[in-house]
């Protein structure tokens, strides 16, 4: 089954837009993703409605952060593009008659229902600052600039 990668991805992106003097086209973004500046652009909108990037169209204009990286969380970008749901694992049925399927679904329902709090509790509990000074170290560590 192939993963969502939407928000390792954003989050990517994010971190460049945080280090890069002025604005990124969706070219630009398309060509470090290795996709099309469309998929960019309709991804890019779901943050922009949500706050956390502007954009400016014409000559100089292209993708800005519009937040302040310590104010949003792993959680927040995962929401902002439209991510999937946590956990893609469920039950057959929510109502089943069999007695045997409904003990399977409480068993299942609730360990996913633990597993997709405590995931979702650490998504929001780690902030885009966190991540770009955690950039910045291993840069520092390698003696690279912003590149990656």
């Amino acid at each position: 089954m192939r993963q969502d990668s939407r928000l390792s991805r954003m989050l990517h992106v994010l971190l460049h837009m945080a280090r890069h003097d002025g604005p990124m086209t969706s070219e630009t973004i398309a060509q470090m993703l290795g996709t099309n500046p469309v998929v960019v652009r309709r991804t890019m909108a779901g943050l922009r409605e949500a706050g956390y990037v502007r954009s400016v169209k014409g000559h100089g204009g292209g993708w800005t952060l519009a937040s302040d990286l310590s104010d949003v969380s792993l959680l927040d970008i995962h929401r902002a593009v439209g991510g999937p749901r946590i956990f893609a694992i469920g039950n057959e049925s929510d109502h089943p008659a069999c007695a045997v399927e409904q003990s399977v679904n409480r068993a299942l329902d609730d360990a996913l229902r633990e597993a997709e709090a405590l995931l979702t509790a650490r998504l929001a509990a780690v902030t885009l600052a966190e991540l770009a000074e955690d950039f910045d170290a291993l840069c520092r560590s390698r003696g690279t600039g912003a590149a990656g």
